[in-house]
């Protein structure tokens, strides 16, 4: 049980409040008592000079009296304490026996304990001398304070014994809730361990610190689980598309080494092998941009670009294409549109977007390539007329070699770029229907953080 940090944390807040509620009382009872015994103490002054005053002038005889009526007024005579002696310490008056101990002089009030009417008492004495040599105690029985301060420290104990009990059963109670809660993670881990990515921590459906975490460790599975299946994706595909261009090589070089094989069919193979090589490499430096991009690795180097400076170098360097396919480029640049990147990724990720537009427009087609802002965004817009993408389609798209039409040359490679450097760059990447064509929007804000 001690090695819960959840009992230890209850358990020592339990006994931390419990001991301030301790100190509290403690001084509460302190000064109460204190409050009561100055009281008794300025009674017991009051009454011994009230007591010398008679007897300097009146005599002792006032102050028998005196001493006789305060015995029997019925006011305090449960408590009170008189004694008055002759000069060789014998009693006169009073109903406490005389003492060596109570005629001692003393510099103030002193708790003693004396013999009152027959049973010994405790209490708090004032003895001072008369001017005949004899002496006058004045005292107070405090038998019941010291019992009400017994029953209080009694009283204290069993609530402070009470109090860790009570601290105990709280710091394990509160232990089991917690236990609960975190059991669910931990169970729902176990079996993510064993390979059921599927599992998800239940969530109670209460606000609290707890569900928050839970929602916040399904989020991340769901985003472990996605990648996860991506991987296993993207080692499939890889594999399928190494395997036909590695075979078509093999095959052209099986020629190539056949004996009496010409010179033109050795070229003809180099040639081809060189081509087919070329292309994987080309599949493979994609696939390595897109983890540069998913890794942030880049990100410590970012600065401010002009986006429509980097929109137009990918323009100018397209539009040879764009005429070889008779696609009509049209630009709309908007000056000051300016996020916080790496130039180099953003112009493969607009080169990517139009190069799209062109292959998939057909021929004859516009394209439309814009930069907008917004006081809290900027944006590059990339537009064509063509057939576009069906609503269906498109969630599909940015999915690693995922290809929408398989006659069109490339790998699947270009949007899955596109969507990892967005995502770098903590920008959204959108299509929509642009009714006809499709219309592709990357969107940074102005105030992302690097």
């Amino acid at each position: 049980m001690w090695a819960s940090v959840a009992f230890r944390l209850a358990l020592g807040y339990g006994v931390s409040v419990m001991l301030f509620m301790l100190v509290i009382l403690s001084v509460l009872y302190v000064q109460t008592i204190g409050v009561l015994q100055n009281r008794i103490d300025r009674q017991l002054r009051s009454a011994s000079t009230r007591l010398i005053t008679h007897f300097e002038a009146d005599g002792r005889e006032k102050v028998l009296a005196e001493i006789a009526d305060a015995l029997t007024d019925g006011q305090n005579t449960d408590t009170e304490a008189f004694l008055l002696t002759d000069a060789r310490g014998r009693r006169i008056a009073g109903n406490i026996a005389a003492s060596p101990d109570l005629l001692k002089p003393t510099s103030g009030v002193m708790d003693k304990v004396f013999v009152r009417d027959g049973r010994a008492a405790y209490g708090r004495v004032l003895s001072v001398p008369l001017p005949d040599g004899g002496r006058l105690v004045v005292g107070r029985d405090m038998q019941d304070q010291k019992d009400l301060e017994q029953l209080v420290s009694n009283a204290l104990l069993g609530a402070s014994l009470v109090a860790v009990l009570l601290a105990i059963v709280g710091a394990i109670v509160f232990r089991e809730q917690l236990e609960s809660r975190v059991g669910a993670i931990r169970r729902t881990a176990a079996q993510i361990e064993a390979g059921d990515l599927t599992r998800r921590i239940p969530l109670s459906g209460k606000e609290d610190e707890f569900a928050r975490l839970g929602n916040d460790i399904n989020l991340m599975l769901d985003r472990i689980e996605i990648l996860m299946e991506g991987v296993r994706h993207v080692s499939n595909t890889i594999a399928h598309n190494l395997r036909t261009p590695l075979s078509r090589i093999r095959s052209k070089l099986d020629v190539a080494n056949r004996p009496g094989a010409t010179v033109d069919q050795v070229q003809n193979a180099a040639t081809f092998a060189i081509r087919e090589i070329e292309e994987l490499t080309v599949v493979f430096d994609k696939l390595l941009q897109i983890a540069e991009a998913e890794s942030g690795a880049r990100r410590q180097i970012f600065q401010p670009v002009s986006l429509s400076d980097i929109v137009g170098d990918v323009v100018e360097l397209y539009e040879p294409v764009a005429e070889e396919k008779d696609v009509r480029f049209t630009t709309e640049l908007a000056d000051g549109a300016v996020a916080d990147g790496d130039r180099d990724l953003l112009a493969s990720a607009i080169a990517n977007l139009i190069d799209n537009a062109i292959k998939y427009a057909g021929s004859p087609a516009e394209v439309s390539v814009r930069t907008l802002q917004t006081p809290d965004s900027v944006c590059v817009v990339v537009q064509d007329n063509g057939p576009g993408i069906a609503a269906a389609e498109r969630a599909k798209i940015g999915t690693r070699f995922f290809r929408l039409n398989a006659a069109v040359p490339g790998y699947g490679l270009g949007l899955a770029s596109v969507m990892a450097i967005a995502h770098l760059h903590h920008a959204t990447f959108k299509l929509d229907d642009a009714g006809p064509g499709l219309v592709a929007t990357l969107t940074f804000k102005r105030d992302a953080t690097t």
